[in-house]
């Protein structure tokens, strides 16, 4: 019976082979490709439980048979690619309530971040984590990507918001995940039965190599790069759902998620600040730092044309017609002419305050900051002017990939991470790499956490430009390791940057890396060659060519 058939009497959801499917599945938005043999879209937990038993049981006579859960599709990595199982979360599993209070919400893995936004816009509450595809993003890729975006730099990433995890795990069972004290750890260390075996078998991992694993972490604000290995034990609490979080997948799969929302401040600013040419981008960062900003993000001058380009496009996602809209970018043509052209890069400073006296404060702060720099810059209060910039901001990839003729984004350079203070010596040495190796990028990214978005324009159709990727991907990686960077910091690792864990971390962390993986996946059945097992050449194999 062919594999489709077997699923298709052990299931209530669908089990789908069409070629649209098939081909629909195949990508996300990374620069990969992998064709599955099946995708599934479970009707519930149960369909979840049936699949893991069903692979389980079968892994000795197919030994490709896995299963790679799937929300949004939206990741950039490759994380939700496979030649086996898919399993479709959004189609069935997309519910969500918020609290009573207000002060979390508790989410499938298949619900969009935008049908979240959507129904809690009159409240006060936010879920800060939002990365810049929210309107492509689901929660499920969101949590397993350790998913961050423009208020981040005060705020955190997604797993310092996590409070609850459910999981199934590879005995086909689900299980809810929380932070415990050291007595609870003690009891679930009790438990005969799988859930107290990775308990005993990763605490006693944790504890043995504990000073080594906290050595380990990265010194950078941002990462989602291996196994969150320091956040899960510091002999006060121990909370697997920081493992949970940022591991694609690769230990069990989610089926709901506690998260913690966050009050919005009532009062904003924010001061658009124009450069000339990228030399004084790192000072000023580095100057407006200390202000506490809730955002401080930038992108590039190929960005600003794209979007002037496609401004219709930009005023609808804005809510907005097309000649109000533009008419809205008067004051920054006169700053243009200030400039005597296009600026170089644009750097977005938020501010956000519960008063508007500490706005006004901050305002003025800034000013006295920007002032010894050779930039021009523009303050904005009313909402209408600020969100202009922000569209602008989180469809720059969208517009990349949607409207550059001959070439297409190739995301494998576009989210390291190193401290700003090194960026006046990191960005040069970058610059020379690609310039080297003659790649077209667009810069955009969150400033403040020294997380940059490079993004190369290439023609994947020609031998020449895939043969740079590989190269030019290991000295990138080599470089922002040098400076004790991570090489992801919210796209995680994927099919592109899993191969370059050791390289990152050394070999006896990525070896720890190998023995979680085991303990919660003894048979390999989740999202393989994702963070372990991964390796350049499957990679290149899969390259999408067109």
């Amino acid at each position: 019976m062919m594999l489709r058939d077997e699923l298709k009497t052990i299931l209530q959801g669908e089990v789908l082979t069409d070629e649209e499917t098939l081909q629909t599945f195949s990508h996300d938005t990374s620069l990969f490709e992998a064709r599955p043999e099946v995708v599934v879209a479970p009707k519930d937990r149960e369909d979840i439980k049936a699949l893991v038993r069903y692979v389980s049981e079968h892994k000795k006579e197919s030994p490709k048979l896995s299963l790679t859960a799937r929300s949004g599709g939206s990741d950039m990595s490759g994380g939700p690619l496979s030649e086996s199982i898919v399993v479709d979360c959004a189609s069935h599993l997309n519910h969500f309530s918020v609290d009573a209070v207000g002060i979390s919400v508790t989410t499938e893995p298949g619900v969009f971040f935008r049908d979240f936004e959507k129904e809690t816009r009159d409240s006060d509450m936010l879920f800060t984590p939002y990365p810049a595809s929210k309107d492509l993003a689901a929660f499920g890729g969101m949590v397993m990507n350790n998913c961050a975006g423009e208020k981040t730099l005060r705020y955190g990433q997604m797993r310092k918001f996590v409070e609850e995890l459910k999981m199934i795990l590879a005995d086909g069972e689900e299980y809810s995940f929380r932070a415990l004290s050291p007595q609870e750890l003690e009891e679930k260390r009790k438990l005969q039965t799988f859930e107290g075996e990775v308990y005993r078998k990763t605490h006693e991992l944790l504890e043995s190599h504990f000073d080594e694993i906290q050595a380990a972490r990265p010194k950078v604000s941002k990462n989602a790069s291996g196994y969150a290995l320091w956040d899960v034990w510091d002999r006060k609490r121990f909370d697997f759902g920081q493992l949970f979080t940022g591991s694609q997948g690769t230990l069990g799969i989610l089926t709901e998620a506690k998260l913690r929302l966050q009050k919005e401040k009532s009062h904003e600013a924010l001061i658009s600040v124009f450069f000339r040419s990228w030399d004084a981008l790192p000072e000023v960062v580095n100057a407006l730092l200390p202000f506490d900003p809730e955002s401080l993000e930038v992108f590039d001058s190929e960005t600003l044309k794209l979007g002037i380009r496609f401004m219709p496009e930009i005023a609808k996602k804005a809510g907005s017609s097309f000649i109000p809209f533009a008419l809205r970018f008067l004051p920054e043509v006169v700053m243009g002419a200030k400039l005597f052209g296009m600026p170089k890069l644009i750097l977005l400073y938020q501010i956000a305050e519960d008063s508007e006296e500490e706005v006004s404060r901050k305002v003025e702060v800034a000013r006295k900051a920007l002032s010894p720099f050779p930039v021009l810059f523009r303050v904005m209060h009313e909402k209408r002017e600020m969100d202009k910039y922000w569209v602008m901001r989180r469809e720059s990839f969208n517009l990349l990939r949607q409207h550059v003729r001959g070439k297409r984004t190739i995301p494998f350079i576009d989210d390291f991470c190193i401290l700003p203070k090194d960026t006046p010596r990191f960005l040069p040495e970058l610059l020379k790499i690609l310039k080297e190796y003659q790649i077209k990028v667009n810069i955009a990214g969150h400033a403040g956490n020294g997380n940059f978005h490079i993004v190369p324009l290439m023609d994947m159709k020609k031998e020449s430009e895939r043969a740079k990727i590989q190269p030019v991907a290991e000295k990138v990686f080599r470089l922002v390791v040098q400076y004790g960077g991570s090489i992801t910091a919210e796209h995680n690792d994927g099919l592109i940057r899993s191969p370059y864990l050791k390289m990152m971390y050394g070999e006896k962390i990525y070896g720890l890396f190998e023995e979680v993986k085991r303990i919660f996946d003894p048979l390999g059945i989740f999202n393989p060659g994702k963070k372990t097992g991964a390796s350049v050449e499957y990679a290149m194999e899969h390259l999408r060519k067109g």
